[in-house]
């Protein structure tokens, strides 16, 4: 079955930098969406990045230019890079992957597998 385990959170000051992993397993992980989702307490998840088969991308505006997802399907691994964080960058994040319209043009939204989430804490 499929399997999504996060690392790399943590807490940093405002302006820091983290970069998240996803690893993944139990499908054919090159042709899946992935993306990157985050929530904070009594919010709803927000989406923030996802990656296609093909490696296009697309991200939420509050963090296009700072954050950076990528992946190496020969490590069956999923990443965000985060770069100049803000306190409102705070939250649990979560590595999300579907095979839905296989791999391509993947939006922001309706993933059906998660991992278990990571927690970043930003601090001004």
């Amino acid at each position: 079955q499929v399997q999504l385990v996060e690392s790399g959170g943590g807490s940093v000051q405002a302006g820091g930098s983290l970069r998240l992993s996803c690893a993944a397993s139990g499908y054919t992980f090159s042709s899946y969406c992935m993306g990157w989702f985050r929530q904070v307490s009594g919010k709803e998840r927000e989406g923030v990045a996802v990656i296609d088969s093909d490696g296009s991308t697309v991200y939420v505006p509050s963090v296009t230019g700072r954050f950076t997802i990528s992946k190496d399907n020969a490590k069956n691994t999923l990443y965000l890079q985060m770069n100049s964080l803000k306190p409102e960058d705070t939250a649990l994040y979560y590595c999300a992957a579907d095979p839905m319209y296989g791999g391509s043009r993947c939006p922001l939204g309706g993933f059906g597998y998660w991992g278990q989430g990571t927690q970043v804490t930003v601090s001004s």
